[in-house]
């Protein structure tokens, strides 16, 4: 019952992404002020993975990125533990860069 209402609420948050896409940097700017947190680099990755799956989805992004499909998954998952090469790959193919997420004002 909680994976489905995890999956509930991913599928609503990309949803949202893709109707708003103005949202997605808003969403990964938050994110990022907040990875410092206790559970904020997950929480950080969970965002990430969102607007991927909103931006073209993961063979897309990945291809985009330079990595494999199986390497986006891993490095978005819970678990995930990227280097910073293979995030400012991630975050550059769904069209932000990092100096940006870390500069706007919501």
């Amino acid at each position: 019952m909680i994976m489905a209402k995890a999956r509930l609420h991913d599928d609503a948050m990309v949803q949202l992404l893709m109707e708003d896409p103005e949202f997605a940097q808003v969403y990964l700017h938050q994110a990022l002020l907040d990875i410092d947190e206790e559970g904020g680099q997950e929480a950080f990755l969970m965002a990430l993975r969102h607007v991927v799956e909103a931006r073209g989805g993961m063979a897309s992004v990945a291809k985009k990125a330079g990595v494999s499909r199986e390497t986006l998954y891993r490095t978005l998952s819970p678990s995930g533990n990227p280097t910073l090469k293979t995030l400012l790959s991630v975050v550059s193919a769904t069209g932000f860069q990092f100096s940006h997420l870390a500069s706007i004002t919501a």
